[in-house]
C-alpha cells in the first residue's frame, strides 16, 4: 500500500457478502471462513488496508474454497479499513497497523488450524497483507505462499523465504516493479513466466503454475497431491480488490 493507486476506488465493504461465514473468534481473531472445516487443507487468506469485508476478497476466499479447502480470511485491521476521506492517510494508516503484528496474531490462527487436523497450510497476500505473508514464509509456519503487488516485502525476505512462494507483480507497478520481482528471483532457483510473476521453490517442492497476469493478479488453489500444496496463478478477471498500479 504504498502508492497512491492503492488507495483510490474504495470497495463498497459489505459485513455480510460471501457465501461462507463470519467467526466471531478463531485463533483469536474475527474472521471470514468459507469451506469444509473438515478439510486437511486449508489456505489463509491476507486482506490489504480495506480489510475482510471486502467482497472482491471475500468472492476469491469462496472460489478458493470450492477446490476443496477451508480458508480462513482474518480481520487483522480489526474493523478498522483504510478511510480515504481521512487527510492524516494513508501515513497515519499505515504507521496503526504493523503488518509484523498481524504476522504475530497469524500463528494462533495457523495453530488453531493444525489442532483441528488440518496438515497443510497455505497464505496468500494482497499488498499490505503480502508482508504478513512474507514473515509467514520466513517462519516456516506455511507448506506454500503466494505474494500479489507485495508491498513493504524486501529482497532480504526473500532470501529468508523457507517454502515456495509465487510472486506477482504488474508490468506498470510502483510498488513491485519488474526490477524488484527480478531481485526476488535472483535469491532461489527460479522458474519465471513472462507476466512479471516469480515462482520460488525447489525443484522438488515447486508448485504447479497456470497463466500469469501483468495488470491484475488473483489466485487459486489446486488438489493436494502427495499432502504437498499445489499452486494454480490464473486470471480471474475483476475478482481482486485492488489492481496493482
Amino acid at each position: 500500500m504504498a502508492c497512491s493507486q492503492c488507495w483510490e476506488n474504495p470497495p463498497a465493504l459489505d459485513a455480510a457478502g460471501g457465501g461462507g461465514r463470519v467467526l466471531v473468534d478463531f485463533g483469536g481473531q474475527q474472521a471470514y471462513v468459507a469451506g469444509s472445516a473438515d478439510s486437511k487443507a486449508a489456505v489463509l487468506l491476507v486482506c490489504d488496508a480495506f480489510g475482510f469485508e471486502a467482497p472482491n476478497l471475500r468472492k476469491i476466499a469462496d472460489r478458493v474454497a470450492l477446490s476443496g479447502y477451508f480458508v480462513v480470511v482474518p480481520d487483522f485491521i480489526h474493523r478498522d479499513p483504510y478511510q480515504p476521506d481521512n487527510p492524516n492517510n494513508p501515513g497515519m494508516w499505515v504507521q496503526a497497523h504493523n503488518p509484523l503484528e498481524a504476522f504475530e496474531e497469524a500463528k494462533p490462527i495457523i495453530a488453531a488450524l493444525k489442532d483441528k487436523g488440518v496438515s497443510t497450510i497455505g497464505a496468500a497476500g494482497y499488498c499490505w497483507g503480502a508482508k504478513v505473508v512474507a514473515e509467514l514464509a520466513k517462519a516456516h509456519e506455511i507448506q506454500a505462499a503466494v505474494m500479489l503487488h507485495p508491498s513493504f516485502v524486501t529482497v532480504d525476505d526473500i532470501k529468508e523465504v523457507k517454502c515456495p512462494i509465487a510472486i506477482l507483480g504488474a508490468e506498470i507497478d510502483k510498488t513491485s516493479p519488474p526490477e524488484l520481482v527480478k531481485q526476488f528471483e535472483q535469491q532461489h532457483h527460479v522458474h519465471v513466466d513472462p507476466g512479471w510473476h516469480a515462482a520460488v521453490g525447489n525443484d522438488d517442492d515447486y508448485p504447479k503454475f497456470g497463466k500469469s497476469m501483468a495488470a491484475t493478479g488473483s489466485l487459486r488453489f489446486g488438489p493436494v497431491d502427495d499432502g504437498k500444496l499445489r499452486l494454480d496463478i490464473f486470471e480471474l478477471a475483476g475478482e481482486m480488490t485492488n489492481i496493482p498500479c
